[in-house]
């Protein structure tokens, strides 16, 4: 059911489509071309009265692009590798979960132990679909009942919802006495770690990369095209334009991919595979509680997973 969703998410290891990355850049190129084509005009008309750039001066540009583009790459992908570290450990913790119940909470509790378990994977599920700003209880009637859906209506923050939901059934086997002290504070500590979990993903997802250093970076790099279409006042114009196009293509690019990867939850192809990853853990709980229904693994059919 996630799937008809079709959020975008983490490139594979599979050829791009060459449309895929002209559509990132062609407004920007298109830029370009006026910009090169207005600067070709006035280098037509105004010959003898337009000043000779050096082209060390372009060239100190390129140099200096080149370094806050990779500077902000290198910020970038940790916020990008963060995130997935975060949902590794959600994996893991999400595992962790399921088999303290089945080792540590009396035997007959199977229900009550089912019925957490699916509340987990709903969390995963409410979760993805949270941070990538769509409906956190799209699907989830699959996983939890319509009293728990009901419940969660009331929260603003649908995927803590599920966790105090989950919290309050372990406290009840301890009231019950199906669950002792020592194994329920260890329950207690890897919903804890979950949480913890989303709090960082929310963290990332809120906290905005400087705007300023994005639009200084993009108008130095508008500034070098013009210098460079300057600089070159030895070279046929049908040859200039092709060979800026294909210079600023490679710098609007980095920006681009660096842009897209600073924020992981936003729904794009370079997202963290939130909703696979979903899956995996899916199938990983039902196998533990020995269900008979276990769906597939979700298969990219393009050249992103979802």
């Amino acid at each position: 059911m996630f799937a008809q969703i079709k959020p975008n998410c983490m490139l594979l290891e599979k050829p791009i489509p060459v449309l895929y990355i002209f559509n990132k850049v062609k407004f920007e190129l298109l830029v370009v071309v006026c910009l090169s084509l207005l600067i070709l005009s006035f280098k037509i008309q105004f010959k003898g009265f337009l000043p000779e750039v050096p082209i060390a001066i372009p060239a100190f540009l390129g140099t200096a692009i080149s370094i806050l583009l990779s500077f902000k790459l290198n910020q970038s992908y940790d916020r990008w590798w963060e995130a997935r570290k975060i949902w590794g450990s959600i994996v893991n913790d999400s595992r962790s979960f399921v088999m303290q119940l089945n080792t540590f909470t009396a035997k007959g509790n199977e229900a009550v132990i089912k019925k957490i378990a699916f509340r987990q994977i709903a969390w995963c599920y409410s979760l993805g679909q949270t941070l990538r700003s769509l409906d956190a209880l799209t699907g989830l009637e699959n996983y939890i009942s319509n009293d728990d859906i009901e419940e969660l209506k009331q929260h603003t923050n649908k995927p803590l919802g599920l966790l105090q939901l989950n919290h309050e059934e372990i406290m009840k086997l301890k009231e019950r006495k199906q669950l002792d002290l020592f194994h329920q504070i260890n329950i207690s500590d890897t919903i804890v770690r979950l949480c913890d979990a989303q709090g960082k993903s929310e963290r990332i997802k809120t906290t905005v990369f400087p705007v300023t250093y994005k639009l200084f970076l993009h108008s130095i790099i508008y500034l070098f095209v013009c210098m460079l279409s300057i600089s070159l006042v030895d070279i046929e114009g049908y040859f200039e334009l092709p060979l800026l196009l294909f210079i600023s293509a490679i710098f609007f690019l980095l920006e681009k991919t660096s842009n897209h990867i600073q924020d992981p939850f936003e729904n794009r192809a370079t997202d963290t595979a939130m909703t696979t990853i979903s899956r995996t853990i899916e199938i990983n709980i039902k196998q533990l509680l020995k269900e008979t229904k276990i769906p597939e693994p979700l298969k990219s059919e393009t050249f992103y997973s979802l």
